[in-house]
C-alpha cells in the first residue's frame, strides 16, 4: 500500500477496502500520534501562565446562563466551559484542558488525512508537524475559544466527506451531519465550509457520492442540531446579525489584498507555505490528486472568497490542515522520485527549528517584559483586521494581564462603601471583560454579580442596577457626568503591557442616576457599537 498512487476514481473505488486499512496503519504508527502528543504536552507547560484571556473570561460568564444562543456567538463555547470547570475546576490548565485535546487532536487528524489520500509514514508526519507548529493553531489551543474547535470540525467534516468519496460507508453522512450541526453550534462559519465542500463535489465527478439518500438525512440531523439555536435567534431579533453588521462598521478596518497574503504565511508560518501550496497543486493539478479535487475547490473558493471579502486572515486558518495533508503526499512523492534520502529529516528538523523560533510569538513561553524585544528580533509586525489599536505585545498576550489587579482595586473600592450603599450598589463594566473578570475573579471578595450593556450581558439585564449608587469601571468620565449627580475617581489601574484602552483603568462611585433604570438600560446596549458614552477610550462617534 505504501506505493499505492490513485489514478481515477474507479480505482479509488476499486482500492477501498485496502484503503481503509489505513486508518488502522495511522494508529499503528507511533510517530503521528507521537507528535499529537507532544502538542499536547506543549499546550500543557504553557496554558497556566500569564492569566484568564478576556473572552475566556466572557465564556465562562456564558457558562453560568446556558442558553440555545448569545449575541456574538453559539451556545457549544459555553457548555464547554460549564463542563470543563464542572469536571476539572477553574484554574487555567481546567479551563484549557479540552482546546488543548483539540489541537492534538487536529495534529493526528491531519496526519491521517495525509494516509488516506495515500501518503506514507513521512507524509503523516509532516502534515501533522505543519498544523502543529503553525502559529495560529498554538495559538488558537491554548485558549477557551470557539477558534480552537472550529478547525477540528472543518478537517473532521472533510474527512468524512473525504472518507465517503473513496467508497466509504454512504451511511457516514449521518457523522458528517452531526460534524456540521456542532460545527454550527460553535461558529456559524462552519457553513461556509458546508458550502465549499458542496460546490467542490459539484464541480468534480465526486458529485455521484451527492446523490445518497444518506446526504439528505445527514442534512435532516444536522438541522435538528442547529434549529434550537434559529429558534433563539429568531426571538431576539437576530441579534448575531446586528452585530456583525455592526462589526463591520465600527470595528473592522480593510485589509488589502498583499497584506491578507502576509498575514496567511505569518499565521502558518513561512517554513510551511511550500507545503500548503503543494497541497493546492497536488488537489487542483496532479493526477494522483484528481480524486480528491473537490478538496481543492473547497479550499480554493473559501480562499478567495476570504481575499475579496477583506475576511480576518485568520478566519481562513480551518482550511490547512486539509491543505497540509495533500502537501505532505505531494512532498513525499516529489522526494521519493531521485531525491536524497536526507531530505526527509532535514525537512522535519527544518519545520521543528522553525516552530521554536516562533513559538513565544504565541505562546506564554517569555516574561511578559521580555516579549517586546523578542518580537522586534524576530522582525513580526501582526496584520491588524481591526480599529483597536495594539500596544507593545500582541492582543493575544495583552488581554490576558491585569484582570486580577482590576478586581482587586474593584473590591477595594467597594468594601469602602458604607455597608448600606454596598447591599445595593451595582458594579458596572464598560466592555464585557470588566464585568466577566469581576463575576469570576470577585468570588473572594464577595462582590455583586456585574452587569454590562456590552454583547450578551445586555440581555442578561440590569441586576441590582439602582438609580443610589454604581461603581463604574472602564468609561470616560465627561460619559458618566451626563448620567449621574455625582461622579468620583476612587482608583485608577494601570496595567503597562495591556491593550492600549486597557493601560490605564478607572474605577468610579456614581451616585444619583438621573432618570428611571427602565429607561436608562436600553441605552446601554453596546452589541459591538461605538457609543462613546459606553464605549472604551478611543471611541470616535457623536452621541445619539
Amino acid at each position: 500500500m505504501s506505493g499505492w498512487r490513485p489514478e481515477s476514481a474507479d480505482e479509488v473505488r476499486r482500492a477501498a477496502p485496502a484503503m481503509t486499512s489505513l486508518r488502522a496503519r495511522a494508529l499503528a504508527n507511533p510517530w503521528l500520534p507521537g507528535v499529537a502528543l507532544a502538542t499536547l504536552l506543549i499546550h500543557f507547560l504553557c496554558n497556566g501562565r500569564y492569566g484568564y484571556w478576556i473572552d475566556e473570561l466572557y465564556f465562562i460568564a456564558c457558562g453560568d446562563h446556558l442558553a440555545w444562543g448569545y449575541v456574538d456567538h453559539p451556545p457549544l463555547i459555553a457548555v464547554i466551559a460549564k463542563g470543563s470547570r464542572w469536571l476539572l475546576g477553574d484554574s487555567l490548565f481546567a479551563i484549557r484542558f479540552f482546546p488543548a485535546l483539540a489541537g492534538a487532536t487536529l495534529v493526528w487528524l491531519a496526519g491521517a488525512m495525509a494516509r488516506r489520500l495515500g501518503g506514507g509514514r513521512f507524509a503523516a508526519i509532516l502534515a501533522a508537524l505543519c498544523v502543529a507548529v503553525a502559529p495560529v493553531f498554538l495559538a488558537f489551543n491554548n485558549l477557551l475559544t470557539m477558534n480552537a474547535f472550529e478547525p477540528l470540525l472543518w478537517t473532521a467534516l472533510a474527512f468524512v466527506v473525504l472518507d465517503i468519496s473513496v467508497g466509504g460507508d454512504p451511511r457516514l453522512w449521518l457523522a458528517a451531519g452531526a460534524i456540521a450541526g456542532v460545527g454550527v453550534l460553535n461558529k456559524q462559519s462552519m457553513l461556509f465550509i458546508c458550502m465549499a465542500l458542496t460546490a467542490g463535489l459539484l464541480l468534480t465527478p465526486e458529485r455521484r457520492i451527492l446523490r445518497s439518500r444518506w446526504l439528505w438525512l445527514g442534512g435532516l440531523l444536522a438541522f435538528v442540531l442547529i434549529f434550537p439555536h434559529l429558534l433563539w435567534q429568531s426571538r431576539w431579533q437576530w441579534p448575531t446579525i446586528e452585530l456583525q453588521l455592526n462589526a463591520k462598521r465600527y470595528q473592522f478596518q480593510p485589509v488589502s489584498p498583499l497584506e491578507f497574503v502576509f498575514g496567511q504565511v505569518q499565521l502558518m508560518h513561512p517554513f510551511t507555505v511550500p507545503i500548503w501550496l503543494a497541497g493546492v497543486y497536488f488537489y487542483l493539478r496532479t493526477a494522483a490528486g484528481k480524486p480528491f479535487r473537490f478538496l481543492g475547490w473547497a479550499f480554493a473558493l473559501v480562499w478567495v472568497a476570504g481575499l475579496l471579502g477583506q475576511a480576518k486572515t485568520y478566519y481562513l486558518a480551518p482550511l490547512y490542515p486539509f491543505a497540509f495533508a495533500g502537501g505532505a503526499v505531494a512532498v513525499e512523492r516529489w522526494i521519493g522520485t531521485h531525491r536524497p534520502a536526507w531530505l526527509k529529516p532535514a525537512t522535519l528538523a527544518f519545520l521543528i527549528l522553525g516552530g521554536a523560533i516562533t513559538a513565544p510569538y504565541v505562546l506564554p513561553i517569555l516574561p511578559i517584559e521580555m516579549v517586546p524585544s523578542y518580537l522586534k528580533l524576530l522582525g513580526i509586525k501582526e496584520v491588524r483586521p481591526e480599529r483597536r489599536a495594539e500596544g507593545d505585545v500582541p492582543q493575544l498576550f495583552a488581554d490576558m494581564l491585569g484582570w486580577d489587579d482590576l478586581v482587586s482595586t474593584v473590591a477595594r473600592v467597594y468594601h469602602s462603601l458604607p455597608a448600606a450603599e454596598q447591599a445595593r450598589c451595582a458594579i458596572w463594566g464598560s466592555m464585557y471583560g470588566n464585568a466577566a473578570a469581576v463575576d469570576f475573579l470577585g468570588k473572594p471578595y464577595q462582590l455583586p454579580a456585574a452587569v454590562s450593556g456590552h454583547q450578551n450581558y445586555f440581555l442578561w439585564g440590569p441586576g441590582r442596577f439602582s438609580r443610589d449608587v454604581v461603581i463604574a469601571v472602564g468609561f470616560r468620565p465627561e460619559s458618566l457626568h451626563g448620567w449621574f449627580d455625582s461622579v468620583e475617581l476612587k482608583a485608577t489601574v494601570a496595567c503597562p503591557y495591556c491593550m492600549p484602552d486597557r493601560v490605564s483603568t478607572p474605577v468610579y462611585v456614581c451616585r444619583g442616576l438621573k432618570e428611571p433604570v427602565e429607561t436608562f438600560w436600553p441605552k446601554t446596549k453596546c452589541w459591538t457599537c461605538d457609543k462613546p458614552e459606553f464605549a472604551r477610550e478611543g471611541a470616535t462617534s457623536a452621541p445619539p
